[in-house]
C-alpha cells in the first residue's frame, strides 16, 4: 500500500535555472524517497515531463532532466504537483507547453489534489484551477499573477494556500513547507515531524505566516531565544503568560515580542498556541488518553476549548484526527 500517487511535473524543455532545481529537488525529497522506519505506507512517486523528447543534458544555464513519464503519466495521479514554470512564461508571456493546461484539467476532473510551488501557480490559474479561489506565488510574481488571471483572489502575504484539492505555495523554501503540509494530511503530524527533523527544517510553518519575516533583530540578541522556547515546550500543561516567557528570558515583554515575531513570523501568543496544537496532535496520534484529559496536557484547557482551535487550525475535530491519525 502507499499514502498516494505524487506526480511531479517537469515544466523546463532543457537547462533547469539552478533557482528552479531546488524546487524540483523539493517534491523529489519528501515524496520520491520511502521512508520505511517512519511509514509503511508511503508515496508512489513519478516525474513527468512537459516536453517530448529527451533533453540534450547539462548546460551552462543549469541541467536537463530526463523523465521516465510524459505529461500523460499525470493523468489518474492522487496528487499532482507543479514547481515552477520557465521564466518566460511568466515575464514575457509565452505560451506554457503545450498540452500542460489541458492535462492538467484532465487530471482535477479526474480527482487529483492538484498542487503548485511558486510560479507553478500559473499553470494551475491557466487550466482554470485557481479561478474563485484564494491562491499564491512568489511575491516577486504575485502581481503578474493577478494582473494576467483577474478571476484568480492572490494573496502574496502568505507561505502556502490550503483550499483543501487545490494548494499554492510561495517560492524556495515555501514550497518545503507546503509538502511537510501535505505529509501532515496525508501521515499525520508525527510523520511530517519526524520527515522535517530528518531534513533539519521546521516541522510547522503554518500557512498564514507571512513571506517576509524581518531579520533586523543583532543577532547577538538571538542566544537566549532557543533555552526560553524550550523551557516553554517543557511546561505547555501549565498556565503561560508572554510575561512568563519574557521574565525567562530576562527581557521585557515588548522585546521578546519584536524577536519572536522576527524569528518566528508570529506573536507569543500565536507561538504558543502553535506548540499546545502540536502537542495534543502528537497525543491524539499516540494515546488513547480522553479528549479532556488532551486538552488539560496540551494547555488548552477543556474539551471545548481544544476543539475550537482544532477545527480552526488543523481543520478537522480532534476525533477525526485520531481516528485518521491514531496508533490504533
Amino acid at each position: 500500500m502507499s499514502a498516494g500517487s505524487v506526480a511531479l511535473v517537469v515544466t523546463d524543455e532543457i537547462a533547469i535555472p539552478s533557482w528552479d532545481l531546488y524546487e524540483l529537488s523539493i517534491p523529489c525529497t519528501v515524496f520520491g524517497k520511502p521512508q520505511p522506519d517512519l511509514s509503511d505506507h508511503w508515496y508512489d512517486f513519478r516525474l513527468c515531463s512537459a516536453y517530448e523528447g529527451e533533453g540534450p543534458g547539462a548546460s551552462d544555464f543549469g541541467l536537463s532532466v530526463r523523465t521516465p513519464y510524459g505529461l500523460e503519466g499525470i493523468v489518474g495521479a492522487d496528487t499532482v504537483i507543479v514547481t515552477s514554470v520557465p521564466d518566460a512564461c511568466v515575464e514575457e508571456g509565452r505560451p506554457l507547453p503545450d498540452g500542460l493546461a489541458a492535462t492538467l484539467r484532465r487530471a482535477y476532473d479526474a480527482g487529483a489534489r492538484m498542487v503548485s510551488l511558486c510560479t507553478g501557480a500559473f499553470a494551475l490559474a491557466e487550466a482554470g484551477l485557481l479561478d474563485g479561489r484564494r491562491a499564491t506565488a512568489h511575491w516577486m510574481h504575485t502581481a503578474q499573477l493577478a494582473a494576467r488571471y483577474p478571476k484568480v483572489e492572490v494573496d502574496d502575504s502568505v507561505l502556502y494556500v490550503d483550499d483543501g484539492d487545490v494548494l499554492t505555495s510561495a517560492g524556495v523554501s515555501a514550497g518545503l513547507d507546503l509538502c511537510l503540509h501535505l505529509v501532515r494530511r496525508d501521515l499525520g503530524a508525527h510523520v511530517a515531524n519526524q520527515l522535517a527533523r530528518r531534513m533539519v527544517v521546521p516541522a510547522h510553518r503554518p500557512g498564514g505566516q507571512a513571506q517576509f519575516i524581518d531579520l533586523s533583530v543583532p543577532p547577538t540578541d538571538d542566544e537566549g531565544l532557543g533555552p526560553v522556547l524550550d523551557w516553554a515546550r517543557a511546561r505547555l500543561d501549565r498556565p503561560l503568560t508572554v510575561e512568563d516567557l519574557a521574565r525567562r528570558a530576562a527581557m521585557s515583554p515588548r522585546t521578546l515580542y519584536r524577536r519572536l515575531q522576527a524569528a518566528t513570523g508570529t506573536t507569543p501568543l500565536q507561538w504558543l498556541l502553535n506548540q499546545r496544537l502540536a502537542r495534543a496532535q502528537s497525543l491524539l496520534e499516540s494515546t488513547a488518553a480522553p479528549i479532556d484529559k488532551i486538552a488539560e496536557l496540551s494547555g488548552l484547557g477543556t474539551a471545548n476549548n481544544l476543539r475550537h482551535h482544532f477545527l480552526k487550525q488543523v481543520g478537522v475535530s480532534p476525533g477525526d484526527y485520531r481516528r485518521a491519525f491514531g496508533a490504533g
